[in-house]
């Protein structure tokens, strides 16, 4: 049988809100890869992947997939003997809301779509097509 639905709304609240802050043990970090049996590898911001494992009351309830961020906690596995860097004790659902904290990395920031440094003259968006009347004058 299957966990109560309070618990499942339970974890998929916590998920929603951000923390106000984080311990020095934990850091958000990307899901570059799913590699099975609860295994993800994450990228770090300081650029360096690692394997980590999802918590168990994550499992079957919230699902995370490429691109998605997590909060690693790197401490909790740090006594075992193994490959695992360490544990994802939150899954980043409200992107927005997580971003405006001030422990989100500089090195996950969005890129604009619009780069600020292009060059307005050489661009043709938004303006007409050259006419056929100005060529014959």
């Amino acid at each position: 049988m299957g966990r109560p639905k309070r618990q499942l709304h339970a974890v998929e609240e916590e998920t929603l809100t951000p923390p106000a802050a984080l311990p020095d043990t934990q850091t958000i970090a990307k899901v570059t890869k799913a590699e099975g049996n609860n295994l993800y590898t994450v990228e770090l911001p300081s650029g360096k992947t690692a394997l980590a494992e999802l918590n168990a009351k994550f499992r079957s309830t919230i699902w995370v997939k490429r691109g998605t961020f997590v909060v690693l906690d790197q401490s909790t596995l740090a006594e075992r003997e193994n490959k695992i860097a360490g544990e994802i004790v939150n899954v980043v659902r409200d992107e927005k809301a997580w971003r405006k904290q001030k422990y989100w990395p500089a090195q996950f920031t969005k890129a604009s779509a619009y780069p600020e440094d292009s060059d307005d003259e050489d661009s043709t968006v938004g303006k007409m097509p050259p006419s056929d009347s100005e060529d014959d004058s």
